[in-house]
């Protein structure tokens, strides 16, 4: 089955053509990074519009890379939430013409299903059940992965994402957009026990996180610096501050996999590309028996392969829309309204 899949919840436009869930026959994503960088983040209005202008071509693009033809397609998949809302009506609306045009299904999909599904294609033999630790821009949480539609969420954070908390260091530290790569670059080179930052234990729920204290404390550790014209060691701040994030996450998904009595541990979204998080997983898995199922840097971002993959197993349980199909900039992974 070859489902032609579109991805644009922020600032990647993807379309990806993607056969039975795990073989990609092609993936293209035009980027914006290097416009929104003028501006130290993603600018909502500018984003959709660069979508607009790049969407119709790629998919031409993925088309012909893929030596398919339209006739090839056999239904059309579209994350269509949670992300920025003008962004998720580019992506939804084109879907539903091409669906509509082509005569095909159309398979909305959850943009963080999505990043799970990542470790399908990067790992043909993963299958549920097992535990995914997601940590992305705008999302952080533990969830058991019960079925490929079958999902519980054990915790998560209760204020900012990891991500974003990355991000905006980074962009207080002077460092290019996207903030988190640029941070885990310079943590490589310094000291994690530089400054000492807090770990903070969120709730009763035991898999619960919380990273605005971590996020305020060091902020508040460089602007001080910077009024009492004290230098702030940047290698070592970054190394401290990926330390804290990777402990706090780590500690809560091992004692969640001893919780579950799984063996198998994903890791989805764009912090999974962090050096010091996948490096501490991996020890961490290691010690309790645990395999580890770390996407490669290329899926741990927005693409549309991942699009592809869970949508192919959201057609198979019965997932398909109609033209009432809409967009949403938030939404639960278990589809709940929030």
């Amino acid at each position: 089955m070859n489902i032609l899949a579109i991805e644009s919840s922020c600032d990647e436009t993807a379309v990806a053509i993607v056969a039975d869930g795990r073989t990609v026959l092609t993936d293209c994503i035009a980027s914006q990074v290097d416009l929104h960088r003028i501006y130290g983040g993603v600018v909502p209005e500018i984003a959709s519009r660069k979508h607009i202008e790049a969407i119709y071509a790629l998919a031409d693009q993925a088309l012909i890379n893929a030596n398919l033809t339209r006739g090839d397609i056999d239904a059309v998949a579209v994350t269509y939430a949670p992300g920025l809302i003008g962004a998720v009506l580019v992506g939804v609306n084109f879907g539903k013409a091409v669906s509509l045009a082509m005569d095909k299904p159309l398979i909305p999909v959850h943009h963080i299903r999505g990043h799970i599904a990542a470790n399908y294609i990067a790992y043909p033999e993963l299958k549920p059940p097992f535990l995914c630790l997601v940590v992305s821009g705008g999302h952080t949480m533990i969830v058991d992965v019960k079925d490929y539609t079958q999902m519980e969420i054990l915790g998560g954070t209760l204020d900012d994402a990891a991500g974003e908390c990355f991000d905006k260091v980074g962009r207080v530290l002077g460092m290019p957009y996207p903030g988190g790569a640029a941070l885990d670059k310079a943590a490589q080179q310094g000291n994690p026990e530089g400054y000492v930052l807090p770990r903070a234990k969120a709730g009763e729920n035991p898999y619960d996180m919380s990273f605005s204290g971590l996020k305020t404390a060091a902020l508040n550790l460089i602007h001080n610096a910077q009024q009492i014209g004290q230098e702030v060691n940047i290698n070592d701040l970054c190394a401290s501050f990926c330390a804290a994030v990777s402990d706090t996450l780590v500690l809560r998904t091992m004692a969640a996999l001893e919780q579950t009595g799984y063996k198998k541990l994903a890791v989805a979204g764009g912090v999974a590309a962090n050096s010091v998080i996948r490096r501490d997983v991996l020890s961490a898995a290691e010690k309790i028996g645990a395999k580890v199922y770390l996407p490669p840097l290329s899926l741990c971002g927005d693409n549309a392969a991942m699009i592809g993959a869970q949508g192919y197993y959201e057609f198979l349980s019965g997932n398909v829309a109609d033209m009432s199909l809409n967009a949403y900039a938030t939404k639960s992974i278990l589809g709940e309204a929030i």
